[in-house]
């Protein structure tokens, strides 16, 4: 439900978040009100990830006018980068728990997830895309946020005498064509060109490192700027963080306690290989975090973001399951390879 006038900033209308597009999202608060009055619910959690934290007391706001006087809204005030970054804590303390800005990970009642599909337009970059594909075969794929527009990107591209390939990954994947920083398994598909339409580098950049045989084009319609993946830097980045790595004596390997980014068999076969491993539990995996310990590298079985997007930051090298492989030898240094998720919690 597109909110109307009478609705506060909270729908983003006037904001645009300092990008080349305005942008608008449906809250869905027509959901939430429903499910706060089936349940009697008199507390409702709201969980944002962090680019829309600073929207959450909007929102809350816009729910408050709505909802009766004795129903108490809490916002989560935990970091959040994905469908499977749920605070836990907060979830079982509210009656109503919504988390936003990503589709379902997995069936569950306990979690209302509001996507918030995104009003920018795609076909004008989408077009200028065109000079960097070849017409004949393409696979298409793209985010969360753009989902509500995945039929109409397919057809156009027919329009223009392609063919298009779509698939739905795994089941840590809520739709056809969708790939997560931490799943590109939706990008399998039989075409040498893949179309990656949303913002950021970061999802086509891992496309492109796990699909290497693919011309990966980046279609991004916030900024509107094309481009084509390119994984030079950072493959320089990671065979850097695993050659300073290759001396290391004492490793920390660290399990992650977010409920969708255990991987506690990985962690637990390298501690069970070698005696100088040792098991670190964490929630939020930081720098700050890991720094007080006397450790010569690290192993983060988390999420893949973590040492992607992080790693150069961290005071020892930050390596990924496979990577660990190369650098104690068990593996050949050309096996380097992007770091993914497969299933749900």
């Amino acid at each position: 439900m597109s909110q109307e006038s009478e609705y506060s900033e909270g729908d983003l209308r006037k904001t645009g978040m300092s990008l080349k597009h305005d942008r608008e999202w449906d809250y869905e608060l027509d959901r939430i009100i429903e499910a706060v009055e089936e349940r009697d619910a008199e507390k409702v959690g709201l969980q944002f990830p962090e680019g829309l934290k600073r929207r959450g007391p909007s929102v809350a706001d816009d729910l408050r006018e709505l909802l009766p006087d004795d129903v108490t809204i809490l916002l989560s005030g935990q970091p959040c980068y994905g469908a499977c970054d749920l605070d836990t804590y907060l979830m079982k303390r509210t009656d109503v728990f919504v988390h936003f800005g990503h589709s379902p990970m997995k069936n569950t009642d306990k979690v209302i997830y509001v996507p918030l599909f995104s009003n920018v337009d795609v076909f004008p970059i989408m077009e200028e895309s065109l000079d960097e594909l070849e017409v004949g075969d393409v696979g298409l794929v793209t985010t969360a946020q753009h989902m509500n527009r995945f039929e109409e990107m397919k057809e156009w591209l027919e329009d223009r005498g392609f063919t298009v390939h779509t698939r739905k990954g795994d089941d840590r994947l809520t739709h056809e064509g969708q790939v997560l920083g931490c799943n590109y398994a939706s990008a399998d598909i039989d075409a040498d060109q893949v179309l990656y339409v949303g913002g950021g580098k970061f999802h086509p950049l891992g496309l492109a490192m796990e699909h290497p045989d693919k011309n990966v084009v980046i279609a991004d319609p916030v900024n509107n700027v094309v481009t084509v993946a390119d994984t030079e830097k950072f493959l320089k980045q990671r065979y850097g963080a695993v050659h300073r790595a290759m001396d290391a004596e004492k490793w920390g390997v660290i399990f992650c306690t977010k409920i969708g980014q255990g991987r506690w068999e990985i962690a637990q076969d390298i501690i069970d290989e070698n005696d100088n491993a040792y098991l670190i539990t964490m929630d939020e995996v930081t720098p700050d975090r890991l720094r007080n310990f006397n450790m010569d590298a690290f192993v983060n079985t988390g999420c893949p973001r973590i040492t992607t997007d992080d790693g150069p930051q961290f005071h020892k090298p930050m390596l990924t399951p496979g990577e660990y492989e190369i650098a104690v030898g068990n593996e050949p240094l050309d096996s380097l390879q992007f770091d993914t998720f497969h299933g749900t919690w």
